[in-house]
């Protein structure tokens, strides 16, 4: 349950990188993210009962509260649901949540297990930022750089989270410590170029040409070609300050797990990449000017965290 609080992030920060505030059909992409991602835990289980039943007997399905139909059943179920809340905010939505879901199904049937497991992981998560993008605005295009930077940070979770069972390589560890600050020092440095408000977005309009109290649906020409004056001070100081709680979460036990890459420490590392998501995830709104989305997200953080102390995050 833990792990959830990770899911809703992706598609505010979908939507926040499009340049338009979220709207009902975001929620739609929300409650599709949360079933599919509810699909591949449960998938998840089935394909490694056997493995569960001689590493992890106490496991939902080894140790026989569940049937291993019951857990297939509802992964099937969840798929179902995902991609039918993913057709009710629109073509562009369905399109991104197809792919989504037959990536989830992959990684837990046949790729997790092999080299390319990390980077389906990652694919997944990536595609679940569009899937917000796409449901609100319909244009999935404009979030790419959001997907590639969320992806990045997944990835190296992923690749490390392959050894928390065994006393592993220092490599992993370190190589997320590097993304990790990689990806800080991008988030806080936001692109010259940021999505132009969306026509009809009264808010976005009136902010981009600097005129507060005004009403007009007017844009800009050089705003209408894609481009947004830089941000302002606001801005830049929640960006930081949530880029740096996102490094704050992964840096010690980075460096935890890189000095003593154990199974205890490893785990430790993984649980807080996880949690670092939600950090993230907010970043990359508040860089885009989109502040109340950004702190919504980030007050995702706590909840999970109370939570995570109940259950296992990993």
């Amino acid at each position: 349950m833990p792990a959830l609080f990770t899911v809703p992030g992706d598609a505010l920060a979908g939507a926040a990188a499009t340049g338009a505030r979220p709207n009902a059909r975001t929620l739609l992409a929300i409650g599709s993210s949360l079933c599919l991602y509810e699909a591949g835990m449960a998938l998840n289980d089935w394909a490694d009962r056997e493995e569960d039943a001689a590493e992890r007997p106490h496991r939902p399905l080894p140790s026989g509260r569940i049937r291993p139909a019951g857990a297939l059943t509802a992964a099937c179920a969840l798929t179902g649901a995902g991609l039918a809340l993913a057709a009710r905010a629109g073509r562009p939505a369905l399109a991104v949540a197809a792919p989504l879901a037959a990536t989830v199904w992959a990684y837990d049937l046949t790729l997790k297990h092999t080299p390319a497991g990390p980077a389906a992981m990652a694919a997944a998560r990536a595609l679940d930022l569009l899937l917000g993008a796409a449901a609100t605005t319909g244009r999935p295009h404009r979030a790419l750089r959001s997907a590639g930077l969320l992806g990045t940070h997944t990835l190296a979770v992923t690749v490390l989270s392959r050894q928390e069972t065994r006393y592993g390589s220092a490599l992993a560890p370190l190589a997320a410590l590097a993304a990790t600050g990689l990806l800080t020092r991008l988030t806080t440095h936001p692109p010259t170029r940021l999505p132009a408000p969306l026509p009809g977005d009264r808010r976005e309009a009136t902010a981009a040409q600097g005129l507060p109290g005004r009403r007009s649906h007017t844009v800009p020409a050089h705003l209408a070609e894609g481009e947004r004056p830089r941000p302002g001070r606001a801005t830049a100081h929640l960006t930081a300050a949530l880029a740096t709680a996102y490094a704050a979460t992964t840096a010690r036990p980075y460096v935890h797990a890189t000095l003593n890459p154990s199974p205890p420490l490893t785990q430790r590392a993984v649980g807080a990449g996880i949690r670092a998501t939600i950090p993230l995830q907010a970043t990359l709104a508040a860089r885009t000017g989109a502040l109340a989305t950004a702190l919504t997200i980030a007050a995702l953080a706590p909840i999970g965290r109370k939570f995570a102390r109940k259950v296992s995050i990993t």
